[in-house]
């Protein structure tokens, strides 16, 4: 069971547990934890799981393998054995903590975040999976929160306009958000500092944005967006500025890797928004692309409602945690043989994603409170 405050999705699910026994591995599950995802124990039960006692000391002292969605607190952690594998989404950047616990005990980890962006590795990438979701229900937050409809409609009382959706940032939950946003009738521009991109926005109907027209344009490194120059920034404020003076929504998806998220919407840019507006802001746990959103609150701004939505795939958790379980089975199964895991850590996939090799740390910029700046 998850013990981080809010988390709701588990990390195998009965179809995953009946994969990974056709691996021919025994799998143990928590009381309860997938209740909060819609799976009962007689559930996992009736698919060939044993069930046991939440934070069962002797259970988890015997575990070769542990996944979870965030990294389980250092009393969890403590109970593992030498040698244990830890797999989840760990927040490798700045997690101290967790860096202690695998030193002192010795554990190995793999940390999703850090996932090769390949081909191989689509079918395992749980960033991509999740943010899927978390682009689908921004829209719908947005929708439930906005003073107007999202459609246009022709009613006998007169034509009501759609409503002007600005998403920030192109990448999964941004693509996922102007398709949900189209679907439910709006009219979307999309910005992102890649211009590459521009195809992808218009194939789903929205419309993009070209980015500032500087010598030091960011591109992207490995499938993810490069951290922007604050020139470039401020031009693309200014750009964006107009655009979200006459928009009823924006949505915020932009987040690098490792690092503060980008700062899109200022104050400044805020005061030119209209009374009723929404801003849906899902890189808040970074800091946030937009001035003065906080994770899990709202806020109205001189009557703009500031969303900061951070963990949205956890208000879908049956569906997340059924994408985030057949990531980890793809991530596994090739290194699973009669009931035993070896990792080969020679494999670009493993290479790239593997924090910690029996309590060795692999990358001198993870694990630190440093490690985001």
């Amino acid at each position: 069971m998850e013990t981080a405050p809010g988390e709701t999705r588990v990390a195998a699910t009965p179809e995953t547990v009946r994969k990974f026994l056709s691996m021919g591995c025994e799998v143990l599950i928590e009381q309860e934890a997938g209740l909060a995802s819609g799976f009962s124990d007689q559930d996992y039960k009736s698919v060939g799981a044993e069930l046991i006692a939440k934070g069962d000391p002797k259970a988890w002292s015997n575990v070769d393998l542990l996944l979870c969605l965030q990294a389980p607190n250092s009393a969890s952690l403590n109970r593992l054995k030498a040698g244990a594998l830890l797999v989840g989404l760990l927040a490798p950047y700045s997690n101290d903590s967790l860096a202690k616990s695998l030193q002192s005990r010795k554990i190995s980890a793999i940390a999703l975040e850090l996932l090769p962006r390949i081909s191989r590795a689509q079918s395992a990438d749980a960033l991509s999976s999740q943010a899927n979701i978390a682009g689908y229900k921004a829209v719908l937050v947005a929708a439930s929160a906005l003073d107007r409809y999202f459609p246009m409609l022709m009613t006998a009382a007169g034509t009501v306009q759609p409503a002007r959706v600005v998403i920030l940032g192109a990448g999964v939950a941004g693509l996922q958000a102007v398709a949900t946003a189209r679907r439910l009738g709006a009219v979307v521009y999309v910005s992102d500092i890649r211009p590459a991109v521009k195809e992808q926005v218009e194939s789903l109907g929205a419309r993009f944005i070209e980015p500032p027209e500087l010598d030091n344009a960011p591109n992207e490194s490995g499938g993810y967006a490069k951290q922007a120059s604050e020139a470039f920034l401020n031009s693309q404020r200014e750009q964006l500025s107009d655009q979200l003076s006459e928009a009823d929504v924006a949505i915020c998806t932009a987040q690098v890797p490792g690092k503060a998220a980008p700062r899109l919407i200022n104050d400044e840019m805020l005061n030119r928004m209209r009374p009723g507006a929404v801003v849906i802001d899902l890189a808040v746990a970074q800091g946030g692309n937009c001035s003065g959103t906080k994770s899990g609150t709202t806020i109205i701004r001189e009557g703009v409602k500031l969303i900061g939505a951070s963990d949205l795939p956890c208000t879908l958790p049956n569906h997340a945690s059924a994408l985030y379980s057949r990531n980890l089975v793809a991530l596994l199964e090739p290194f699973i043989k009669d009931g035993e895991l070896k990792l080969n850590v020679e494999d670009e996939l493993i290479a790239g994603c593997l924090i910690s090799e029996n309590g060795d740390l692999r990358f001198s910029d993870l694990l630190t409170p440093t490690g985001m700046n």
